[in-house]
């Protein structure tokens, strides 16, 4: 008997690695405790101090950011956060915790990019970093059912994809310098688009959420849904920051926004979220990923299909610059 059970937990335990690795079952576990509360989102300050993203301050915000990675131009950050769900999601956030990650980047020490394969087949974020030599890549315009890309897509001064003319956010290159925010922007920056990719929904210009982030949902937006969320913005000083979905740092639209808007973050949009968040970051230790649900197994379409996207924004550190030395006389 004492065989038995030894075995059973051991493919028990080995069952669970399997689904971790599959699933990120730890963070999903969170996920489904958390997504019917009707209560805010609480970020950690210091302590045992918890505000909601509304009533934190931008310098409560800038120290609740625990420091993982650290070099020129790059910088990226946790933050802690949890949200009262009853007993199940108390217990699944004590266990297995949930966070929300910050990375920013500097337009001085980084180029910004459309990243994608030939004919925009669907890859992964790791696949991207690996392949492009990139230090940061995430998830981008979100994806028809056959795995076409929706919205615009611009890369190397050329459009790739054609335009979905109700969506309001973008991310775009004009003159070498980074933009995030809604379409609007591409009329006040002048230039031509070098890089760019269309999303939705838009979510803040000049320090300001729009309103119908806030507006109760209707057939053509829901932004109460408690889901993986990613944002793009541009920071006052030009730094582009990702506020992102980690483990268990599932969110609404206003909570990602506000946490954003406590960045400092001037303009900003959100990117493809929900099960088909996915980003790697290059640090000294190796490649970091992180997926919200399955990108490693193919199965057949349904609830445990693997969630590949068609274009990326990526990231890479700029060539050094090249100075030629005259020969000697």
């Amino acid at each position: 008997m004492r065989v038995l059970l030894l075995l059973l937990l051991a493919v028990f335990l080995a069952a669970w690695v399997a689904a971790q690795w599959v699933f990120n079952i730890h963070s999903n576990l969170v996920a489904v405790c958390v997504r019917d509360s009707r209560e805010s989102l609480l970020v950690r300050v210091r302590g045992d101090t918890w505000k909601t993203p509304a009533q934190i301050t931008p310098a409560e915000m800038a120290a609740a950011l625990v420091e993982r990675h650290r070099e020129p131009g790059l910088v990226w950050s946790t933050v802690r956060v949890r949200r009262p769900a009853g007993l199940a999601g108390a217990v699944a956030q004590k266990v297995f915790g949930a966070e929300v990650h910050v990375v920013t980047i500097s337009p001085k020490e980084f180029e910004f990019m459309a990243s994608y394969k030939p004919g925009f087949e669907v890859t992964t974020a790791s696949e991207r970093l690996a392949t492009e030599k990139l230090w940061f890549a995430v998830t981008a315009n979100f994806r028809d059912p056959k795995g076409r890309p929706l919205g615009w897509v611009w890369h190397e001064g050329r459009e790739t994809n054609r335009a979905f003319p109700e969506w309001s956010g973008c991310f775009f290159v004009k003159n070498g310098v980074p933009f995030f925010g809604p379409k609007s922007l591409l009329d006040e920056v002048p230039g031509a688009i070098e890089e760019g990719v269309q999303v939705y929904p838009s979510v803040m210009k000049n320090h300001t959420i729009f309103s119908y982030v806030g507006l109760k949902p209707d057939q053509y937006f829901d932004g109460s849904k408690i889901s993986y969320r990613s944002l793009g913005g541009m920071r006052r000083d030009g730094a582009i920051v990702f506020v992102l979905s980690g483990s268990g740092g599932v969110m609404n639209v206003m909570e990602t926004a506000e946490i954003a808007r406590k960045l400092d973050i001037q303009h900003a949009t959100l990117l493809d979220g929900g099960r088909a968040l996915q980003y790697s970051l290059r640090t000294e230790d190796g490649p970091w990923h992180f997926t919200s649900f399955n990108t490693r197994v193919k199965f057949k379409p349904g609830r445990f299909e693997q969630q590949l996207s068609p274009v990326f924004i990526g990231v890479r550190r700029h060539a050094p610059e090249i100075i030629a030395v005259p020969p000697k006389s």
